[in-house]
């Protein structure tokens, strides 16, 4: 299956570029970046300004976020991949560990209801968000040990569900319902991209959306979610808000936004103005044309991504590859999701718009995943010119 994915890769890529790291992927980003800053910026004033604070209160730490996102993904950089790859395993086990400690009465720190956040000095970190990262540098290191095993055995495709249902189930607890589904998700995509059969892969996808399907049901502020999402002007004070306000911003957007500055429903109508519904504040500044602007440059990072992680299985780097992959479809998914919440296609869900969304834990490990993804261009560029890999022989069945 990755085969065809690999495919993105033309001829014209046998030919060393000038540069190391993948340009196209650095401007792409620094594009979601700048714009996830000017709206930050521009939807959470009016929020800052009520907290008595200053009204670039959340710019100032977004900022600080990148830059020290910056610095982490500079280490991140300069470590080979094969390095990674070796410590693989422990990295799944810290990010359990953090999951763990979050759970532990007076080590954990609820809000809103959730125990998703551990304090650590004058920083919070949310577990959630390192271990999606730590669970895709395993799954691409598993992939790797066991690629004759995921193609051709059962048990290549029970082994890695089991690890990734064991870490959902622990978000569960916190709970954690999109984070859960994000992982799943992406896990699922890399094993399909990894080879598992057609067959298999669908089968088990099957059954994760009916475990999510029962998951949601077993809660009743999520059957709440979904009864609201199917009809958010049923109840649009209580249960529904959050989505009709939402669709009141993308329909004050129109075509070409009401102006950068200008969203009404930023002042205190929208709730989570400047987290998980910024994409509303976007549709309504910048209307259509900017909404659709933000979907374009997520679809060219997923394409850029799986280009280059179609490059290094073309060399035969399978684990950067499927590296490569799982952090492409982890950013698309989660941009996928907010999106969609925003606009009223899925149920809400509190994930935030990757890179866009004001969050500091986010940011710091969405730039380490970049960084991955330019070390895996980096070594694909500096390795030295050989043959493509041939497509596997293995009968997918």
């Amino acid at each position: 299956m990755t085969q065809a994915v690999s495919n993105l890769s033309t001829d014209a890529d046998s030919a060393e570029p000038s540069y190391l790291y993948d340009p196209w992927l650095i401007v792409i980003v620094g594009l979601i970046l700048g714009l996830g800053l000017i709206m930050v910026a521009s939807s959470s004033i009016a929020i800052a300004a009520r907290d008595g604070g200053s009204e670039y209160y959340f710019l100032w730490r977004q900022l600080g976020a990148l830059a020290l996102g910056v610095v982490c993904a500079a280490v991140v950089l300069r470590t080979p991949l094969e390095t990674i790859q070796t410590w693989s395993a422990s990295v799944l086990l810290v990010g359990l560990g953090l999951v763990v400690a979050v759970l532990v009465p007076g080590i954990g720190r609820e809000v809103n209801g959730s125990m998703r956040w551990l304090k650590l000095g004058p920083l919070t970190l949310q577990a959630s968000e390192p271990v999606k990262l730590a669970v895709i540098i395993y799954i691409a290191g598993f992939l790797v040990r066991h690629q004759k095993q995921v193609r051709t055995e059962l048990r290549g495709f029970i082994k890695p569900i089991i690890v990734v249902a064991f870490v959902a189930g622990l978000l569960l607890l916190e709970p954690d319902f999109g984070a859960a589904v994000v992982i799943l998700s992406t896990v699922l995509g890399m094993l399909f991209l990894g080879g598992i059969p057609f067959a298999r892969f669908s089968v088990g996808g099957a059954a994760a959306i009916m475990l999510a399907g029962w998951v949601a049901q077993a809660a009743p502020y999520r059957m709440q979610r979904l009864m609201a999402f199917r009809d958010p002007w049923a109840d649009p004070f209580h249960k529904g808000f959050q989505l009709t306000q939402a669709l009141i911003a993308f329909g004050r957007g129109e075509w070409f936004g009401v102006g950068l500055g200008n969203s009404v429903q930023k002042l205190f109508y929208l709730p989570e103005v400047h987290t998980d519904f910024i994409y509303a504040v976007i549709g309504e500044e910048l209307g259509l044309t900017g909404a659709c602007l933000v979907i374009g440059l997520f679809f060219a990072l997923l394409l850029r991504v799986l280009h280059i992680g179609g490059r290094a299985e073309d060399r035969g780097q399978l684990f950067a590859a499927y590296l490569a992959y799982g952090i492409g479809l982890l950013i698309a998914i989660e941009a996928f999701v907010n999106i969609g919440v925003n606009l009223g296609i899925l149920p809400t869900k509190g994930l935030t718009l990757p890179m866009i969304s004001y969050g500091s834990n986010s940011m710091v490990i969405l730039c380490i995943a970049v960084a991955l993804v330019l070390r895996v261009s980096y070594e694909v560029q500096s390795a030295p010119s050989g043959p493509r890999r041939p497509a596997p022989t293995v009968a997918q069945t």
